[in-house]
């Protein structure tokens, strides 16, 4: 069995899309083929992917049409696969198989897409409330009942590819290590305020940890900040990688950390994938549609009358989901999740 699967457009949706690998694996048997057309940025995490034979780069951004060259690489792909799956509800993420005349083309309902697709299917949230369900359902004929547990995101790490990057950073791992991730595309009411994350880097680096900071280019100056909340002597020992490793390197570095703390991001799927001990921070969304997917997890969140309420930006402008959870919460769930014998309560 040939098959290709239309990716999704965000890290963390992309990490989670393993679960349906698989699942194919389990329903067509080891020696399916799956190759996966996505943007180029996702071919590290593909690659760490053992389910996945190619990662194939889409060369169009986000929310471009440009039908000639999505003809152009339908065309390309002719002849190659017996089934397509598509993890986007979009119209154009259609276009692609159908122009390979892909037999069995399968996807959810989504966006208009009757005649593309001709195994269409019809979502029921209420049956399948996690978005890991509804890629995982999609590997298999209509109404299957998944079965439990549910497969989790693992991905895997090469100790030379790994060492290359250490080398690189100039990183030792002569003490703990907590990974920060203070950023998230999806707006600010994802983001945990820098005070709260440098108080808990501040903590840690007392303790005789050391901090490194990930995230991307647009997080690179909230990272620093977070730096420049540390007095001298403890800043040093935080070390600003945001917007300087590239995706590999970060999942790379990421999977030496000691443990994790991070907003609802793809960062956040990255270190459940990695099996860190990870302490997930949640604002306005909630765990109960993306939670990370892995057995040394705390999700940490103060269930607010108006939240979760999914908004970029808080409506009423005071962000308290996120402003009212003080440091100490994060510390104590850390505190369970790795131990350590010798801290001190937070003065918050």
């Amino acid at each position: 069995m040939r098959i290709l699967v239309i990716g999704p457009s965000w890290v963390g949706d992309m990490v989670m899309a393993q679960t349906l690998f698989a699942c194919l694996k389990l329903g067509h048997g080891s020696d399916c083929e799956i190759d996966v057309l996505a943007p180029e940025w996702s071919r590290p995490i593909l690659e760490r992917m053992p389910e996945v034979r190619n990662a194939l780069s889409f060369p169009l951004g986000h929310g471009v049409l440009d039908i000639k060259t999505r003809r152009t690489i339908g065309k390309g792909l002719a002849g190659q696969y017996d089934q397509a799956i598509l993890l986007p509800n979009s119209l154009k993420s259609a276009l692609v198989p159908f122009f390979a005349g892909i037999p069995k083309r399968t996807g959810w309902r989504g966006e208009m897409r009757f005649g593309l697709l001709n195994d269409i299917r019809k979502l029921d949230k209420d049956r399948y409330p996690l978005m890991i369900e509804r890629f995982m359902a999609l590997a298999f004929e209509r109404d299957h009942e998944l079965s439990k547990p549910y497969p989790r995101p693992t991905l895997q790490i090469d100790p030379a590819t790994r060492d290359a990057a250490l080398a690189r950073f100039g990183l030792e791992l002569d003490r703990p290590v907590l990974a920060l991730c203070p950023g998230a595309e999806f707006g600010e009411s994802k983001r945990w305020p820098v005070d709260h994350y440098a108080s808990v880097a501040d903590q840690k680096i007392r303790q005789g940890w050391q901090v490194w900071l990930f995230g991307s280019k647009n997080d690179h100056a909230v990272a620093e900040d977070i730096r420049s909340r540390l007095i001298p002597g403890l800043r040093e020992e935080a070390t600003n990688l945001a917007g300087e490793t590239s995706l590999a390197d970060a999942i790379d570095l990421m999977s030496c950390a000691s443990a994790v703390v991070s907003n609802d991001s793809g960062l956040m799927h990255v270190a459940a994938a990695l099996d860190r001990p990870l302490v997930a921070v949640y604002g306005s969304t909630s765990p109960g549609f993306t939670p990370p997917l892995a057995s040394h997890v705390e999700s940490v969140r103060l269930g607010l009358d108006c939240s979760p309420c999914f908004d970029r930006t808080c409506r009423f402008g005071h962000y308290n989901c996120l402003r009212d959870l003080k440091p100490a919460l994060v510390v104590d769930a850390l505190n369970r999740l790795v131990g350590d014998p010798l801290a001190d309560p937070l003065d918050v």
